[in-house]
């Protein structure tokens, strides 16, 4: 069973970062309106970065790292990961 960080990019542009078991379910969950209150009103997101870890402690780093990240450093995250 692995860990998911995600960042999904709203309606808006804006990004979200979150963490999960199960990525299909959570993002169907975001565009449903039942997720987060943030993209509630910014649906529909679009999954845009994920990145697996071992465990759920990491996962849960990673997402406090990620989030602490500016809109530019996001961004850049999301490119490095289409280039591979």
């Amino acid at each position: 069973m692995g860990f998911f960080v995600y960042l999904l990019e709203c309606r808006d542009k804006s990004l979200y970062c979150g963490y999960t078991i199960d990525v299909k379910a959570r993002v169907a969950t975001h565009n449903k309106g039942k997720a987060a209150k943030y993209t509630r009103p910014r649906r529909p997101v679009k999954l845009v970065y994920l990145e697996e870890k071992k465990t759920k402690g990491e996962a849960l780093k990673r997402e406090a790292e990620i989030k602490s990240f500016s809109r530019s450093q996001k961004l850049e995250l999301v490119k490095s990961r289409e280039n591979n």
